[in-house]
């Protein structure tokens, strides 16, 4: 399947070694189980950015709009994502979430909340007075909270691994350490420069995350008002040994409205550790998991994007309130107790850091629902925004009907 013009094209080359593209991968071979398929992962590892950057939270689909992708997407491609764990063998545990209102102010949303969640079809949605609350968790702070049985948890990078399996079992290749740096569209294959060779394919699917609009530029899809990637970076505490007995399952706030981040919550992971975090600052890299980590190439275009100028002047305030809790751990901590009354400074620990991916308009709005493209024989996933860990294999299944309908598979 791999090397240079010479050898017989690929069927289907997908584009991003995440969840999105493995998922994409697997959801063909499950349909055409003969394809000559290859995933191209720019890492050393697959799943190396979002999707094992992230808290593992399994979201039931509270959140998203009736009727977007993102409400269709996250309900189907939970419950196969549970199933794909069970034949697998791999941890879910259903610990359950707590949105938890602190003022009366919060109370209208916590209601539109517990519509939306009841619209979009998420089982065992239950409004909560603070008896009840205490009762699921007992040192959780809050008037009135939305409680959320079916909210999992489990490891990701688990689960991309288990598919990378199962696409090699199928006869397919998963190959790391394969940028793309160039895409050439020929009457016969489109080719793909890549650092580790070059390779030819019919058709093309590109899952490519935090680099979605620059795969796109590479295949001349990426017009003036196409969205553009912003890197966020969201770095997380970890409690202490002596504290993660103050949190049973999950802590979320209610949302800010029109602010595009949950906003700072606790998680009980599948290990048992429990993080707190993240809050949302501008990454200077898309790597950009550290302070210090600065790309020029990166915050150049990032700053000289109309769209971001915009969003930045929309919320000046909040991303300044942002920053502190960044940079001043006081400021993080008070945040965070708020919810958890019982809790010390000095039980919190640092922890890992992520990078999100916000999709971003040229009017500076943010592109909130998954967003899949179509190119002569490229498909883009040009905006996969959580829930996308837990949509996965749902968005893979839409990626693989439309690959087989529109590229004649």
């Amino acid at each position: 399947m791999e090397g240079g013009l010479d050898s017989r094209p690929l069927d289907v080359a997908v584009i991003g070694g995440g969840l999105v593209g493995l998922a994409t991968a697997y959801r063909l071979l499950e349909r055409r189980p003969d394809l000559r398929l290859a995933v191209l992962e720019r890492e050393p590892e697959l799943a190396f950015h979002q999707s094992g950057h992230n808290s593992g939270v399994v979201h039931a689909g509270i959140y998203y709009p009736p009727g977007s992708l993102k409400a269709r997407l996250c309900r189907e491609g939970k419950e196969a994502l549970e199933s794909f764990c069970a034949a697998h063998g791999i941890p879910l545990q259903r610990v359950g979430k707590l949105i938890v209102a602190l003022t009366d102010a919060e109370f209208p949303r916590l209601a539109e909340l517990s519509d939306r969640g009841t619209a979009n079809g998420v089982p065992g949605l239950e409004l909560v007075g603070p008896e009840r609350l205490r009762e699921l968790e007992p040192h959780a702070a809050g008037l009135r909270a939305l409680w959320s049985p079916s909210t999992a948890v489990v490891d990701f990078r688990q689960v991309a691994l288990a598919l990378a399996d199962d696409i090699r079992d199928r006869g397919a290749s998963v190959q790391t350490g394969r940028e793309v740096l160039g895409i050439e569209r020929r009457p016969e294959a489109i080719v793909l420069s890549t650092t580790g060779g070059t390779v030819k394919a019919r058709s093309v699917i590109a899952c490519a995350g935090l680099w979605s609009d620059r795969v796109a530029a590479l295949a001349g899809d990426l017009g003036p008002d196409a969205p553009r990637i912003v890197p966020f970076r969201g770095d997380y505490y970890t409690l202490d040994e002596g504290a993660r007995r103050l949190v049973r399952g999950l802590i979320y706030p209610v949302p800010r409205p029109g602010f595009p981040f949950l906003g700072v919550h606790l998680t009980r992971r599948i290990d048992g550790e429990v993080w707190a975090g993240p809050n949302a600052v501008l990454a200077f890299s898309r790597t950009g998991y550290r302070r210090r980590d600065v790309s020029v190439r990166d915050l150049a275009a990032t700053l000289t994007h109309p769209g971001f100028l915009r969003l930045a002047s929309r919320f000046a305030r909040t991303g300044l309130g942002e920053l502190w809790r960044d940079v001043s751990k006081g400021a993080f901590f008070a945040d965070v107790r708020r919810y958890v009354p019982e809790l010390r400074i000095e039980q919190l620990r640092p922890g890992p850091s992520g990078v999100r991916a916000q999709a971003v308009r040229r009017d500076g709005t943010l592109l909130d629902d998954f967003d899949l493209a179509t190119s002569g024989r490229i498909l883009h996933v040009r905006n996969a925004p959580s829930p996308a860990a837990t949509a996965c294999l749902a968005i893979g299944a839409t990626m693989a009907q439309r690959a087989i309908e529109r590229f004649g598979l």
